[in-house]
């Protein structure tokens, strides 16, 4: 299965529940781009510390700021934008 197909099917079934269980006063959309990397086996524990305490880290460097920093990181020629 694609990345563009397990994203298309997350936001859809996310969007329905969280509408339908009213959670917002509006209308719940999600943005029409993603970003997705993939992580090695061995980085696997890092990267599931960080969600753990993402709103933690979060305090410290923004949202934005990150992923910026990790676009350039992971900048290949085939990335990189002008």
């Amino acid at each position: 299965m694609s990345v563009a197909k397990v994203m298309q099917l997350i936001k859809g079934e996310s969007s329905f529940w969280i509408n339908r269980e009213r959670l917002f006063t509006h209308a719940f959309e999600w943005a029409v781009e993603y970003f997705a990397i993939s992580v090695s086996p061995s980085s696997l524990e890092r990267v599931r510390f960080y969600i753990r305490n993402q709103e933690h880290h979060h305090k410290k460097i923004s949202f934005k700021d990150e992923y910026e920093q990790l676009k350039k990181h992971c900048e290949t020629p085939h990335t990189a934008t002008t």
